[in-house]
């Protein structure tokens, strides 16, 4: 078969090159075989988009090339819903199997996208389980959350007499700059631990880098090149970005504050429009959603002017300074990405839905 496999930021592309794996024998390509680079696709915030409209037509017009000139037999979209939903109602319209990946988040806001999504695709794979009821039967799988089988809680130590305290700021480049400042500030004010950040790309890796010296924070904050999984398993606790570096803070048991702030434009249209969720954290929202108990959701939220030095500390003192709440927040964590095991193989379980004939 020929699969067009269509993922547009870092976080999709993890599960892209799982794909890739389990479609040995298929000739597979993607946004990155027709010559655009993941960081340049990953583009968040109004502003950002407004600037790059001219690049993401020329990429919406390439892609549709590629549909038509290739004619693959299947288009797989993984996440990216602003691009990637268009090019898969292309491919369906051509008479081309699309299948995405991810579902949008329509449980948080517009559910008047549902009908739109089911027209433009022949099936929907979903990682949480709640959000095949949404859709008419048939239509959307519950297929497990790929990360769950890649974490071994066994694995975690957290023990050093010297506590590791994992900073995450995000991927990209806008948000690396709103969020880190204020974590370079922790790490300075924190005494008694160690602070390390893993930059996801090489984009982030300078950007961090030059931002931490420009701090003075060199000897405080060691900038590693990837391996955030790893990191979070060894960590005492985190301060993460809101994404999917949450869930996999939470499936790696690492206590977490979830942090993040945007602009004043976008933080006012997302408070009017996101209505169906109390959270943004991945796992806070499957602990809403499967019935979690305790009152409070298992990673706390700071967000907007809640963002604070102060607030942050507060939360990540509590935990360097007594192992016994450390531990109740990793149980709780536990308790939410249960809910996110399946008994089969994730990845397989998508490739068997994109290759259905």
């Amino acid at each position: 078969m020929k699969i067009l496999l269509l993922a547009g930021e870092e976080s999709g592309m993890l599960y892209a090159r799982g794909l890739r794996e389990r479609f040995a024998g298929h000739e597979v390509r993607g946004y990155q075989d027709c010559g655009f680079k993941t960081g340049d696709l990953a583009v968040f915030g109004f502003g950002a988009v407004l600037r790059r409209i001219p690049f993401f037509l020329r990429v919406k017009r390439t892609m549709e090339r590629v549909i038509d000139e290739w004619r693959p037999d299947v288009v797989c979209t993984i996440d990216y819903p602003g691009m990637n939903l268009k090019l898969a109602a292309y491919a369906k319209a051509k008479g081309i199997r699309a299948v995405h990946v991810v579902c949008p988040q329509v449980w948080a806001w517009h559910h008047g996208r549902i009908p739109k999504i089911e027209a433009s695709l022949h099936a929907l794979c979903c990682f949480f389980p709640f959000e095949p009821s949404l859709f008419k039967p048939g239509f959307a799988t519950f297929v497990g959350h790929p990360l769950v089988k890649e974490f071994d809680a066994g694995a975690v130590s957290r023990g050093d007499k010297e506590p590791l305290v994992a900073l995450l700021p995000g991927s990209r480049v806008g948000e690396i700059s709103r969020i880190l400042p204020t974590l370079i500030d922790v790490a300075r004010r924190i005494k008694g631990a160690r602070f390390a950040i893993p930059a996801a790309n090489e984009r982030a890796y300078s950007l961090i880098s030059q931002l931490v010296a420009r701090h003075g924070a060199e000897n405080l904050i060691e900038v590693r090149r990837g391996g955030a999984r790893e990191l979070l398993k060894c960590a005492r606790c985190a301060a993460v970005a809101s994404g999917t570096a949450t869930l996999e803070a939470a499936l790696a048991r690492c206590p977490t504050v979830l942090v993040y702030r945007v602009g004043p434009l976008l933080a006012a249209f997302a408070r009017r429009v996101i209505k169906g969720t109390k959270y943004i954290g991945l796992a806070n929202i499957v602990w809403e959603r499967c019935g979690g108990s305790g009152g409070t959701p298992p990673m706390p939220e700071l967000l907007q002017e809640n963002f604070t030095a102060e607030a942050v500390i507060g939360i990540l003192g509590g935990w360097l300074a007594d192992s016994a709440s450390c531990r109740v927040a990793s149980m709780r964590l536990d308790e939410a990405v249960r809910h996110l095991e399946s008994e089969g193989d994730p990845l397989g379980v998508i490739a068997e839905v994109v290759t259905k004939v």
